[in-house]
């Protein structure tokens, strides 16, 4: 078999334990997961409604141009609904926009650590990935921009980062979208953006700053990760460029049914972000009083610094029924990155990491 020489040594993404796998290892009946960065609320009620009412025939191939949740979409962020690109999941967005712009000879440019499919999917396609350490969480924009000539095609920027949640400030990513080459495209990615307690009106730079797209999706606040659905926004132009490499009908019809649903359903979004918000406070408070190093969080999770090896905490936790992300896959090798759940559950958390490092005192 004559494969790419990129991919012989290049892994599969690693998803989390299950609920069921852990059950199964540790014999425990409850099981908490924290470790992908859900709703713990889950989505809309309005959903399940709309689900239940469906009469499609499922014989039948889906909208392939997800008519009825584009005019949702676009109705809801004030866009046209040419500048939208529907995906299955924003994983495929990120696999669509380095099929169209990298080959061998073109590099990319991406903070680390950072969301790691960029990487996967630019070393598949052959390029050159140029990577800039973060400083303190945050994104180093001055030396990326260095790190940018005249082979760079796409930069990326996640903005809250994950998994550090910190959060570009818009005077920040206006200058340096101002520095940015015209024929470099600009990625940012915005998957937790409704979780953002302040923020600023980041499709507005699209107008000003041509070589933008923004990413989102329905996985995060709007509780739909299993559909698979995201979406990418900018000019005209480049998602016409775009379309072509998309696999047709890569959308499904409940994703596409429940998305269109949900993103009518903005009291239920800002429900969450109220609870987020709260929760995210109750774990500042406990890592100060046991000195524990953490990232403020515009996310719903939080990364936590206990100076232990991350796999020896996660597997602890995992002992407790907690599933968590250890930060050594995530470029933080003595840090966990817990996603935010319900108040129950965060108290949980808490009162076990407590138990841990009383231990380890």
């Amino acid at each position: 078999m004559k494969w790419k020489e990129q991919i012989l040594d290049l892994g599969a993404y690693q998803p989390g334990k299950s609920i069921e796998e852990v059950k199964k290892q540790y014999q425990l009946e409850s099981i908490i997961k924290l470790a992908s960065n859900e709703n713990p609320y889950g989505c809309s009620p309005h959903v399940d409604e709309a689900l239940k009412q469906m009469d499609s025939s499922f014989m039948l191939y889906p909208d392939g141009n997800a008519s009825q949740l584009r005019e949702a979409t676009a109705s809801h962020l004030g866009v046209d609904e040419k500048q939208l690109i529907f995906t299955n999941g924003t994983d495929e967005l990120v696999q669509v926009i380095s099929r169209a712009m990298l080959e061998p000879g073109k590099n990319t440019v991406m903070a680390s650590p950072t969301f790691p499919q960029y990487k996967q999917a630019a070393i598949i396609e052959g390029a050159e990935v140029r990577e800039v350490e973060l400083v303190n969480g945050d994104h180093d924009l001055a030396e990326m921009l260095s790190a940018i000539d005249e082979d760079t095609a796409i930069v990326w920027v996640c903005s809250p980062n994950n998994p550090t949640g910190i959060y570009i400030p818009e005077s920040e990513i206006r200058d340096f979208l101002r520095q940015v080459p015209s024929d470099v495209l600009v990625v940012l990615d915005e998957a937790y953006y409704e979780y953002v307690t302040d923020p600023y009106d980041s499709l507005s730079l699209i107008d000003t700053f041509p070589n933008l797209i923004i990413t989102r999706t329905f996985s995060k606040i709007y509780g739909l990760a299993s559909f698979r659905v995201g979406y990418g926004i900018a000019s005209e132009n480049i998602i016409q460029q775009l379309e072509p490499v998309r696999l047709p009908f890569n959308t499904n019809v409940l994703g596409q049914r429940a998305a269109t649903t949900a993103i009518t359903d903005q009291a239920f979004v800002e429900g969450c972000r109220k609870k987020n918000t709260a929760e995210l406070e109750k774990y500042y408070t406990f890592c100060k009083d046991h000195q524990l190093d953490y990232f403020p969080s515009q996310g719903n999770f939080i990364l936590i610094d206990f100076h232990l090896d991350g796999d020896e905490v996660t597997e602890f936790l995992l002992t407790k029924g907690l599933i968590v992300r250890s930060g050594k896959a995530l470029g933080f090798p003595t840090s966990v990155r817990i996603t935010v759940g319900q108040e129950e559950h965060n108290e949980q958390v808490r009162s076990a990491i407590k138990e841990l490092i009383t231990e380890k005192v």
